[in-house]
Parts: C-alpha cells; structure tokens; sequence
C-alpha cells in the first residue's frame, strides 16, 4: 500500500478554520472498507478535488458528507465543531449543497421554475413569478453563467447550462459548502469550460467547493488542492500546481510505492 504523500503546506489556509473537516473517517459496507482512517478539509474561497480510480471510496466520502451516509468511524467538523450528518436535510441546514451527476432537474419546466421548485415565491396566495424571475436574472449575472432566457424549458439547454442550473439552484439555500460529484462529465469541451468558470466564480464568493473528477486536466486547471484516494485511503494531498499529470495517474493506479 502506498503511503500518504502530502504536498508543502496550504498557505491560503495557514491561522484559518476549515469550512468542513473529517478526522479519521471509516465506512465499511459489510466486508468491505469503502473508506479507511480518512483525513479531509476544505477552507473557504478553495476548491479541493477528490481523485481516484472506480472503487477508491470518492463517492463514499462525498455522500458522507452530504448526509447520505454516515461514518461508522472517526468526526466530521463543521466550522470546528464536531456534527452527526445524519440526512440530507441535516446537511443542507449546516450549510453544505451536494449537485449529484443525474442533477435531479425537471426537464419540462423552465430554468426559473427549476431553480425554485419546492419553495416557489407567493404573494397573497399567488406565484410571485415576477420576484423569482428577477431573482434567478441576479442570480446568474453573480454566477457569471451565460444563460438564455430563464423561461426556457430545461430540456432544451446544453449539457454545461443545465449544470449551471443545478448548481445555481443550490446558491438559493445560500450554502457555505458545494460538493460536486462529476460535474463535467459527458460534456464537450466547451461545456466543460463553462462549468469550470462557474466553480471558479463559487470559489470567488468565498465558497469552500469539493469536486469529484476523472478529468485529471481540469482537475489540475481549478483546483486548489488535490485529494488522492486509493482502496478507501489516503493516497497524497497536494497544491495542484506541485504534480504532474504523471505523478497523480500512479498514485491513482498503485503505480509508485514511494
């Protein structure tokens, strides 16, 4: 087993508290160790990257995170606090938005129909459309996400700007943390640039930002520090900019032992 190699220290977050910690986190399904004693955290105004081949328990620890899952082992912190994520909605009340790669977005309804399902704006009993409208307009302009109009039918957008809409969609609950889980996945090279602008403009309104790729390219473009997790451990923390493509593909496959 590969030793844990970690990169010079993070000096963005040298004298501040992590958003959201994990100290020593298990989770075994049965026989299997899916995480195995992981240390994770992520600051404000970061992105950090989880990469690791299939069964490497990424998304174990996102969806531990999330509230999908709960750790048998170790402490998740929250601003330095030790929380029980034990549900979705625990997570969202903490502050902590999760945009899965099936996006959960209703294709047959508008953008801003999609952005405020479930918690439509009323007044005096009635759809205050006009006030959402005005909202989701805003909302995207701080995104910096180009859009066409916000009465499109979701089914129709490209597959970046639906991306762009879930991840807005999360903004309304104004989270703290934003964990995606393959967001440019099967989408062009164009698309892709998209959302990568977009995460960059989450990390630019002080969020702390967790990306699970495959892309190891754009994990290397928008990522302030890259997570590696081999058969449910840690396999290396670093600054993006100090490892290679190469060095990152063998710590993912096992092929280094140093």
């Amino acid at each position: 087993m590969n030793t844990a190699v970690t990169g010079p220290e993070n000096m963005a977050s040298v004298g501040r508290q992590p958003l959201i910690a994990m100290r020593g986190v298990s989770k075994h399904f049965n026989a299997v160790h899916a995480i195995n004693n992981v240390d994770f955290e992520v600051y404000p105004g970061e992105v950090v990257a989880i990469v690791g081949d299939n069964g490497s328990g990424k998304s174990t620890l996102v969806k531990m995170l999330a509230g999908v899952f709960t750790p048998d082992a170790g402490v998740i912190e929250f601003e330095g606090s030790p929380v029980s994520i034990h549900s979705p909605a625990s997570a969202q009340d903490l502050g902590i938005a999760t945009v899965f790669q099936d996006l959960a977005l209703a294709d047959n309804l508008s953008i801003v129909a999609n952005l405020f399902l479930g918690r439509e704006y009323t007044k005096r009993g009635f759809l205050s459309d006009h006030h959402m409208e005005e909202e989701a307009v805003s909302l995207f302009r701080k995104l910096k996400a180009r859009m066409p109009s916000i009465r499109t039918r979701v089914s129709s957008l490209s597959g970046g700007q639906k991306q762009s809409v879930a991840i807005a969609r999360t903004m309304l609950g104004n989270p703290k943390v934003i964990l995606l889980d393959e967001p440019t996945s099967a989408l062009s090279v164009t698309q892709s640039a998209e959302v990568l602008n977009l995460i960059e403009s989450l990390r630019e309104r002080g969020l702390g930002v967790v990306v699970i790729s495959h892309n190891l390219a754009e994990v290397q473009a928008v990522a302030d520090r890259i997570v590696v997790l081999r058969l449910g451990r840690n396999n290396g923390t670093f600054h993006s900019t100090d490892i290679s493509y190469e060095r990152l593909v063998a710590l993912i496959t096992g092929a280094t032992d140093d």
